[in-house]
């Protein structure tokens, strides 16, 4: 995808604002009107102060003159009436600070659950796109101020029409040729501020993976699962060093447009100056000649002032709402991309107990043209126990990914009691898979909610949680915790208790026997930085719990894999060898060599 904006997106770039009202006024209609009422009445009360202040100045003119105490009294009362216009006015800015400010907060967090929602539609393969990262980070980044920006803007530019209109009405009645000098002096600045905000909409994107890698460097010195590393190979100052370097890059181009905003900004502003002392200037002398009171001279400038003022602010408004539009069209982007799965409906299959076939399948990362998976063909039975042997990145764990339909086949099919893993409810097959991959999450939460975390129907249930770590022989080490399962795990918040990698994977494991439902387990590399006893207990409970399962156990230790009824290997992609522990060790093809390589390690 070109980083480069499309001409289609700036023909377009207000078809947001819609989209972002409908947002707002669902999030809070009450504060939504409310905006509205006081943006009326705000647009409303300058024109009225102008036009009262003309009243009250000529009233003093005529007070002054006669010395009359009616002519006083009624200057008074147009005192009166500038001190309530102005009081309300003050009223209605305070409310209207308040209403956005209540309102952003609603607002951000709506926005951010509609983003959290729609990651949780996305497939696996997509997650693992830079792009769609980049997309979610655009999203992201102003999530929480541009949908409000866009409608305070639009709420800000009918104030300032409103304010313009009655404005323009008493800058008529001295002549109709100011009113073009005011838009003419005001366009160029407008035009400019349009092309500013264009090239910085621009840099923001093109930019995406350089900030993006920014916040991982910065993850990376800040975060506690990487501090060892960092401090023993001394890398913290050449990841400091990076992280600079990406912020003055970034810094550049930010800088760059910014001076040449402030330097055209104060060039064009001058026009407006010059127009306003040049209509100043005939306003006066209009004063001077008797063509108007002085109550009306200085109505008039003030007039003048407020709509040049107003004018700009309402083009600044549609400025706004041009750049508003420009970094909603981020979330948009984001909120529309096609959710790969289509997930079906199918909650039993049309063979009961005829158990899992891999059917020709094979799967090609996006963008990459050789197979992680090729042509895998695949029966096995309820209650039977397979091994998946391979060297790294032979695909041992992607093919596990097809089977819990994380992936889809880029052809051929899974089967699952005879119905296609596509047609199947995403729910009723996931309730039917537990697994522990080998990159199992640590959740820096309580010891019952790592493992609750398995079945979010037991989720809560103390009980279960008992029993899924007596089956995943932890109940012993959680017992020794400050406070069992209620201990904080991990060191991110405040009395974590931190487990050695091997407690983590006992906890990872009754994770995986919480679901009960489960009739198919997946263990990749469970025991892989225990202990050889712990492996052995763990192995032995494994069968014993699966005996009328389907257990698939991937491992580089083949004490483990032997216990199988079937080993498969794979190499690249493919599976090279099949049959039992005897079997392929008497075949003396690459299990067989395999196998002596460990076997000969502890001789």
């Amino acid at each position: 995808m070109a980083d480069e904006v499309s001409t289609a997106r700036y023909l377009g770039v207000f078809r947001y604002t819609a989209s972002a009202l409908s947002l707002v006024w669902a999030t809070n209609r009450r504060i939504t009107i409310g905006l509205g009422a006081c943006s009326l009445g705000a647009g409303l009360l300058p024109s009225a102060v102008a036009w009262v202040g003309k009243h009250l100045i000529d009233a003093i003119v005529l007070a002054v003159r006669t010395q009359a105490q009616s002519d006083r009294f009624v200057a008074s009362k147009w005192v009166a009436i500038e001190l309530a216009c102005v009081v309300a006015l003050a009223i209605l800015g305070r409310s209207l600070s308040l209403m956005r400010g209540l309102l952003r907060q609603q607002l951000g967090q709506r926005i951010n659950v509609e983003i959290l929602e729609k990651a949780l539609t996305l497939d696996l393969t997509q997650f693992e796109d830079s792009e769609l990262y980049d997309k979610m980070t655009r999203a992201r980044r102003e999530a929480s101020s541009r949908p409000l920006s866009l409608v305070s803007q639009t709420f800000s530019f009918g104030q300032s029409l409103i304010t313009l209109v009655g404005l323009a009405l008493l800058l008529a009645a001295f002549s109709p040729l100011a009113l073009g000098v005011l838009i003419v002096a005001a366009l160029p600045p407008f035009v400019a501020e349009l092309k500013f905000s264009g090239d910085a909409f621009k840099l923001s994107r093109w930019r995406t993976p350089e900030t993006r890698e920014q916040m991982y460097v910065e993850t990376v010195l800040a975060r506690e699962d990487h501090a060892k590393e960092v401090q023993l190979f001394g890398l913290g100052p050449r990841f400091l060093k990076r992280y600079r370097d990406i912020y003055d890059k970034l810094y550049a181009g930010d800088r760059r447009i910014a001076v040449q905003r402030a330097i055209w900004g104060t060039a064009l502003s001058t026009i407006g100056t010059i127009a306003f002392y040049g209509m100043y200037l005939w306003i006066a002398m209009s004063a001077v000649s008797g063509a108007i009171s002085l109550g009306g001279m200085t109505m008039y400038v003030l007039v003048f002032r407020q709509a040049q003022s107003s004018l700009t602010s309402a083009l600044s408004d549609v400025g706004g709402m041009y750049e508003d539009n420009l970094y909603l069209s981020n979330l948009y982007e984001f909120l529309s991309t096609p959710t790969q799965t289509k997930a079906g409906a199918i909650t039993q299959g049309t063979l009961p107990g005829d158990g899992i076939r891999f059917e020709s399948v094979s799967f090609h990362y996006p963008g990459s043209a050789e197979a992680a998976i090729e042509s895998i063909t695949l029966h096995i039975p309820p209650g039977s126990k397979l091994a998946i042997v391979g060297e790294n990145g032979s695909g041992k764990t992607t093919l596990i990914k097809l089977l819990t339909r994380l992936y889809e086949p880029t052809s051929g099919r899974v089967v699952l009691d005879g119905v296609d893993l596509r047609q199947w409810s995403s729910v009723a097959l996931r309730r039917r898979i537990g697994v522990i991959f080998q990159d199992f999450v640590r959740y820096q939460l309580t010891v019952g909610e790592n493992i609750g975390a398995g079945d979010d129907r037991a989720y809560d249930d103390r009980r279960r949680w008992d029993e899924a770590a007596e089956q995943g022989l932890a109940k012993p080490m959680i017992e020794g915790l400050p406070d069992a399962y209620d201990t904080r795990l991990g060191r991110w918040f405040k009395s974590g208790r931190e487990l050695s990698l091997g407690q983590w994977q006992k906890i990872a494991l009754a994770r995986s026997f919480i679901r009960k439902d489960a009739d198919i387990l997946v263990l990749d590399e469970p025991t892989a930085s225990m202990d050889a006893e712990a492996e052995v207990q763990i192995f032995e409970r494994f069968r014993e719990l699966t005996n009328d399962k389907i257990a698939i156990v991937i491992s580089h230790r083949f004490s483990t894999v032997r216990m199988a009824d079937e080993i498969i290997v794979l190499d690249h992609g493919r599976i090279v060898e099949r049959g039992e522990h005897e079997t392929l060790v008497a075949a003396a093809g690459r299990y067989a060599r395999l196998f002596e390589l460990q076997a000969h390690g502890y001789r």
